[in-house]
């Protein structure tokens, strides 16, 4: 789990097993990258922070308050005729940038396109969950597998933004999604080996 969300810390997380093997093999390798299992490179006010914000998150009038408010900028959405995942979360909005975007293929990247465009019009940064995440090469044909899904998870950071910061992310969606057509696909000219949705760098397709 990434406490860095909904454990209302600004670094940090955790691991859970419910098999002894599987926590002492990962507690090995954390004694070699991270350090000893009882801070796993973490500071010891990070770790406080950790086990205070792990509680205050299940108190019921924060709860209330950050789920109706990722819930007003999912209606927003709704109401100007954006396709998004529902129901929606208690983190995050997730745009389905296969409707948004019809004529982007997958191998186009229509969810990273998304995702620049909202960048360019608003400063909004979002992130992609979709073919460039998680589109892979299958072993035995060699053709690239696209996943189903191409989302744009608006994820929302706590206690950080208020009402009219969410209008304001809607009403740049909703101006993007007017004038759609006029995006155009992506294509990567340079990749890692390993998560390349971290470090690959990409251009806009031109005349296509």
């Amino acid at each position: 789990m990434s406490a860095k969300k909904d454990g209302l810390v600004n670094i940090g997380g955790f691991l859970a097993f419910n098999s002894e093997e599987w926590a002492q093999r990962a507690t090995n390798l954390l004694t070699l990258i991270e350090g000893f299992r009882t801070y796993g490179g973490l500071a010891g006010r990070d770790l406080e922070a950790m086990s205070r914000g792990l509680k205050e998150v299940l108190e019921e009038h924060y709860l209330r308050f950050r789920i109706s408010q990722v819930r007003s900028l999912g209606s927003d959405l709704e109401a100007a005729g954006i396709p998004i995942v529902r129901p929606v979360g208690g983190h995050a909005v997730y745009v389905d940038a296969k409707r948004f975007l019809p004529h982007i293929p997958p191998e186009r990247f229509p969810g990273q396109a998304l995702v620049v465009a909202l960048y360019v019009e608003a400063g909004v940064r979002a992130v992609e969950i979709g073919s460039l995440m998680f589109a892979h090469r299958d072993s035995e044909t060699g053709e690239t597998v696209h996943p189903e899904l191409e989302l744009v998870r608006l994820a929302i950071p706590r206690r950080v933004y208020t009402s009219m910061h969410m209008k304001y992310v809607a009403e740049a969606l909703a101006s993007i999604h007017r004038d759609r057509d006029r995006i155009r696909g992506l294509r990567i000219v340079e990749e890692p080996p390993f998560l390349r949705h971290f470090t690959a760098r990409l251009e806009e397709v031109s005349g296509e």
